[in-house]
């Protein structure tokens, strides 16, 4: 079976960084199974463990594994193993930080053209989570939309739409409804020939249903919410891109428990693009809009232009982003008293990829 990797993106700037690899194949890692990754080459899917020199980057960085959505090299063996021998430079990477003590990040899909925070308007959407998910999908470098699912279920899910284009300043929020295939059309731009749209968010949003709806067929397992809590079940349980007939691919993600963010300010800056433009009108630069006179924001709040839910939201996750910078700072300055005897520690300490099921 032939595969025209460039329905899945494959362009010349990715052709570049092989052109002295004549030795290996290119290919898109569809998901990836304790460290055996599904890789689309020309050629047909392959199953291509971890090689040497991508577990070795490994153990300086987790984020360094392949993950769905990667372009990969994947090298050929006589007994006719294959090996994924290097993970190509990623244009965009959906980074979450990991629950361990260390400050490092686990990349949840990579290549992203669009991702898509999924929220269902039913029972109520939850906006902390969407401004959460926002953050990270902006650091990233995707291009951010907002789907609210299971729009059928709203009397008028354009004014939950219109409510919630607050808390999601210059982002898309479009309510959408596989059951019905109504509000589809504008996501078809965002798995056109070459492009991949990425889905994010909890169980139950109805993420595989999406895929199954752009996909033109059931490629993903969908189930019910829980009717004694309405909570949603966590049908899929890996990261899994689906190429998409024509061209284009969508990746689908587990639903998520809890997304801790990094040390990555940018994302956070144009999640609440409207708190850092009105940042912009107070009196001082350095304002840290706790009294100080002439302060924008703290005015915007007493005015009611600025909510005192989304202003709580802000404070909470600059925290955490400020936070977890002074913990990877102090991280790194602990590798560097370690020198050179702590690098080769590392090294050559085998590395154990994340779970593929947990988020």
């Amino acid at each position: 079976m032939r595969i025209d990797l460039t329905a899945l993106g494959w362009d010349a700037g990715w052709a570049a960084h092989v052109r002295r690899r004549t030795d290996h194949r290119p290919g898109r890692v569809t998901r990836v199974d304790r460290g055996v990754c599904t890789v689309l080459c020309a050629e047909g899917p392959v199953r291509a463990s971890t090689g040497g020199a991508v577990l070795a980057a490994a153990a300086r960085d987790l984020t360094n594994l392949p993950c769905a959505g990667d372009w990969v090299l994947v090298g050929a063996w006589p007994d006719g193993r294959r090996t994924v021998e290097a993970v190509l430079p990623r244009r965009t990477a959906l980074v979450r930080r990991t629950a361990g003590k260390d400050a490092s990040g686990q990349v949840l899909a990579a290549n992203l053209d669009a991702a898509a925070v999924v929220e269902p308007v039913h029972p109520e959407p939850d906006t902390g989570r969407i401004e959460r998910l926002l953050s990270l999908v902006h650091e990233s470098g995707a291009q951010p939309l907002v789907l609210l699912t299971k729009a059928d279920l709203a009397a008028d899910p354009g004014a939950v739409a219109r409510q919630l284009a607050a808390v999601a300043p210059g982002v898309p929020v479009l309510p959408v409804s596989a059951e019905r295939g109504a509000g589809l059309a504008p996501l078809r731009a965002h798995v056109a020939h070459g492009r991949t749209l990425g889905l994010l968010g909890p169980s139950g949003a109805g993420k595989s249903s999406l895929v199954n709806a752009l996909a033109g067929a059931v490629v993903m397992p969908t189930q019910a919410i829980r009717r004694v809590d309405g909570k949603g079940r966590h049908t899929t349980t890996w990261r899994s891109l689906v190429p998409v007939p024509g061209g284009g691919a969508v990746l689908d993600t587990p639903g998520v428990r809890a997304v801790g963010l990094l040390d990555g300010s940018a994302g956070l800056d144009r999640a609440f693009a409207d708190i850092a433009e009105l940042a912009t009108g107070c009196r001082y630069a350095d304002c840290a809009h706790d009294g100080e006179p002439a302060c924008a924001v703290r005015e915007a709040l007493e005015n009611g232009e600025l909510t005192a839910r989304r202003w709580e939201s802000w404070r909470r996750l600059q925290r955490e982003v400020a936070f977890e910078s002074r913990r990877r700072e102090a991280r790194l300055a602990a590798e560097r008293r370690g020198g050179w005897r702590g690098a080769r520690r590392r090294a050559n300490r085998p590395a154990r990829p994340p779970s593929p099921g947990g988020l």
